[in-house]
């Protein structure tokens, strides 16, 4: 099952989209803001970083408030430019990418 929900973080509208994925305990998921994106474990930040995104990944997460307080593990270089840093909580990091 694939589920697309609009969010808001501090005001400013995202997209979430979770993934339901067979034989799995936890879900994909993604908050996309305007300039970049929240992802969790399953999607890979080498692949992100090669292409030049801005992306952010949090681990551990079932839902979309998981990702948004969860904390940020890993970065790319181009998040890390709009201020995105390990250790902020998912809903910090989208503000960075609005």
């Amino acid at each position: 099952m694939v589920v697309v929900e609009r969010l808001s973080v501090d005001g400013k509208a995202c997209l979430g989209v979770r993934v339901d994925l067979p034989g799995s305990s936890a879900p994909l998921l993604i908050v996309v803001a305007d300039r970049g994106f929240v992802m969790c474990g399953f999607l890979n930040v080498e692949t992100a970083e090669r292409l030049g995104v801005a992306a952010a990944v949090v681990s551990g997460v079932k839902s979309f408030d998981d990702v948004l307080n969860g904390e940020v593990r890993a970065v790319t270089s181009r998040a890390q430019a709009l201020g995105v840093k390990v250790g902020m909580k998912g809903a910090e990091a989208l503000k960075c990418i609005f």
